[in-house]
């Protein structure tokens, strides 16, 4: 029976992407490959219970919510992962995957079809190498999944803002959206940096660390 080792299971309002404010059931797997400066689930690295994808369906069917998104930790580390994400979508589910789109996990392309893939692809002041983004894996996904630069400064902005009017490494029509660091960036610095660029993406904010200042987890 495949098994997974789970951090958290709860109920919360999407705090990103385009489904931001939507009521969502957060499935966050433990364990991740990367180390990144602004990273605010660092309690997911270790620890967390297994459990059978059974009883993650089971839980997720208590809290009632027909949204649920998957992440972590880097949620593509775990086998297992592809199965639950199956077994979600095969329940009715709207799922959605966060991931960081990095070499060493199981690619973006083995994904369910169905799930919306939001990829976190890594600006330079992450402190993750920039040949380790999976360019290759990024091609595989459209329309109806995601990309978001989470900008710490303005050297990450002008980093983004020059792969997307590139358009040589991001995949064409997917949505892009930009948001600054917490507590790393003023919001107000980057929304006036895409308007005085005239760049075509969404800002964003992190709802839930507005909703619910000064919690870390269960949000």
């Amino acid at each position: 029976m495949s098994k997974l080792i789970v951090s958290e299971i709860y109920l919360t309002l999407l705090g990103e992407s385009r489904d931001v404010g939507e009521p969502c059931t957060i499935v966050r797997l433990t364990g991740c490959h990367r180390r990144c400066t602004y990273c605010d689930s660092a309690y997911a690295f270790h620890g967390g219970t297994e459990m059978p994808v059974a009883d993650v369906l089971a839980r997720v069917d208590d809290l009632g919510c027909n949204r649920v998104l998957v992440t972590g930790g880097e949620p593509l580390l775990q086998e297992a992962s592809v199965a639950l994400m199956s077994a979600l979508l095969e329940s009715g589910r709207r799922v959605l995957l966060e991931t960081s789109g990095t070499l060493g996990a199981r690619p973006l392309a083995t994904v369910p079809q169905g799930v919306r893939r939001v990829v976190d692809v890594k600006t330079p002041a992450s402190g993750v190498p920039e040949d380790q983004i999976d360019w290759e894996g990024l091609q595989t996904l459209g329309p109806d999944d995601e990309l978001k630069f989470v900008c710490c400064d303005r050297g990450d902005y002008d980093w983004a803002r020059d792969q997307v009017q590139a358009g040589t490494r991001l995949p064409a029509d997917v949505p892009i959206g930009f948001s600054p660091a917490d507590g790393l960036l003023k919001p107000a610095d980057l929304a006036g940096w895409i308007l005085e660029d005239g760049l075509s993406v969404r800002f964003q904010l992190q709802l839930h660390k507005v909703l619910w200042p000064g919690r870390d987890q269960g949000i």
